[in-house]
């Protein structure tokens, strides 16, 4: 099931809700642990029971660090901690990894060994994390074991950020699992959240994102049609992945739970650097807190530094997905990151802002080339478009004309324009005017969006595939 989706928005949500509301407060964790294993099992039933396996070993492993570490006996803390580890990166990597392994075995030493077909379980990666995250921090001290294995498990499955993140980390929620007070002003500010969210992902990144399937599917593209298609994905992974993220932290603020931000305009950043601390902050602070500074981070000096890096993004380009494409992404940001940290990040705090501005969205738009396609042939195919074939042809400009109002719109959607000018919108008004102002607003995109789902078949989340 989809948050965009006719049977969420009309009948699962809704439903949810009012039971959610209707139970006494002790029971509203197990309706949204309920709530969101029907939620996950809608596509995918078999599944369910892998997440129910993670729940209960972080449970079990969460409880036995604890015991173990008020009693003294560190080493047999640590021995758990390196269970857990194992355990889940070894379930993530079974499902995720073993026929991309197989497959390159099989290219290397012709082994022939045949490919299992497994399917990856919807989520399984932000899970993972967020159920490692928990462990690792009970691990550390930085919060206690949970002894309610429903307060673990609606953790774990919460359905709001269950399959596309953010990435949840259990001491940002703990007391709020225990202890949240729902209101109907946080409600309503999570539906209006939610809907914004919507219909950034309906509205805008669905049909960008038909235009980038029609230009990738090319043979050969001119140049300035293969920008156009680089630069429709660019809005299309920012619409789709930021308008998840609104969702879900909208229908969080509807349940009493308060998620972190998970992008910040990133497309108006200066600098790579600074790109990455405004985009996916959930991963790029679960990386920065579990990899990065247990590595060393910074400490040790400008050759360590590097290397750490280095390691960190091979890794976050080897989440993303079971193909080379995505190490290829992870890399080419390392080397990016790793140059800024060496020199560039002076040379641009001396030029003009629109200097660094242009250099990041160049780098940024190179970068989502690099991820959208996954195999080599085609990839060095579209790179090659982009520089080496005739500049503009009537496929460009006919494209360019149909979809200019959209390119418009998503290119002042992606900054922080339109939330000014509504700021300033709702300064001038009484509080009953912008009360009236914001609802219609909300009421009118609901309806876009519903109407757009009914009559367009083309729904795609990118991150699902994670």
């Amino acid at each position: 099931m989809v948050f965009s989706s006719t049977v969420f928005l009309l009948l699962f949500l809704p439903l949810t809700a009012a039971v959610y509301f209707l139970c006494p407060r002790r029971a509203r964790n197990t309706v949204l642990l309920l709530a969101s294993l029907v939620f996950y099992g809608w596509g995918e039933p078999k599944y369910v029971l892998i997440m129910l396996f993670s729940t209960v070993f972080d449970y079990t492993n969460a409880r036995f660090i604890g015991h173990f570490r008020t009693t003294g006996r560190e080493k047999a803390a640590k021995a758990v901690l390196i269970v857990d580890i194992v355990g889940n990166l070894g379930i993530l990597g079974f499902f995720k990894y073993t026929d991309f392994a197989i497959d390159n075995i099989n290219s290397l030493l012709s082994a022939g060994i045949p490919a299992l077909g497994l399917s990856l379980p919807i989520g399984i990666s932000f899970y993972t994390f967020q159920t490692m995250s928990y462990t690792i921090d009970v691990y550390r001290g930085i919060v206690r074991p949970q002894r309610n294995i429903l307060n673990v498990g609606a953790y774990v499955t919460l359905f709001p950020q269950l399959i596309a993140g953010p990435i949840v980390q259990y001491k940002t929620v703990e007391h709020e699992l225990m202890f949240r007070r729902e209101s109907v002003f946080e409600a309503s500010r999570g539906m209006q959240r939610f809907v914004v969210g919507l219909a950034k992902k309906v509205l805008i990144a669905n049909q960008v994102g038909a235009l980038w399937e029609e230009i990738a599917a090319m043979s050969a593209p001119s140049a300035a049609t293969a920008w156009l298609g680089a630069i429709a994905f660019t809005f299309q992974i920012y619409f789709d992945f930021s308008g998840y993220s609104d969702m879900a932290i909208g229908l969080g603020h509807l349940f009493g739970f308060h998620f972190l931000e998970n992008f910040e305009h990133p497309y108006e950043s200066r600098t790579v650097t600074e790109f990455w601390r405004r985009w996916h902050i959930s991963l790029s602070t679960w990386f920065r807190e579990y990899v990065y500074i247990p590595l060393g981070g910074n400490r040790h000096g400008k050759a360590r530094q590097i290397l750490n890096l280095a390691i960190v993004w091979f890794l976050t380009g080897l989440w993303h997905g079971a193909s080379w494409n995505f190490v290829l992404w992870g890399m080419y940001y390392a080397v990016l990151l790793i140059l800024e940290k060496l020199f560039l990040l002076r040379w641009l705090d001396k030029t003009p802002r629109f200097v660094g501005h242009l250099y990041t969205i160049v780098c940024f738009i190179m970068g989502w080339v690099l991820f959208a396609i996954t195999d080599f042939g085609q990839l060095g195919q579209y790179l090659s478009a982009m520089f080496t074939a005739t500049f503009a042809d009537g496929t460009a400009l006919y494209l360019l004309r149909s979809n200019a109002v959209l390119l418009v719109l998503a290119a002042i959607g992606c900054t922080t324009g339109p939330l000014r000018l509504w700021n300033r919108v709702e300064a001038r008004l009484s509080d009953t005017a912008a009360v009236t102002l914001r609802t219609v607003g909300v009421v009118v995109l609901l309806l876009l969006s519903i109407a757009f789902l009914v009559g367009d078949s083309y729904n795609p989340f990118l991150y699902f595939r994670f």
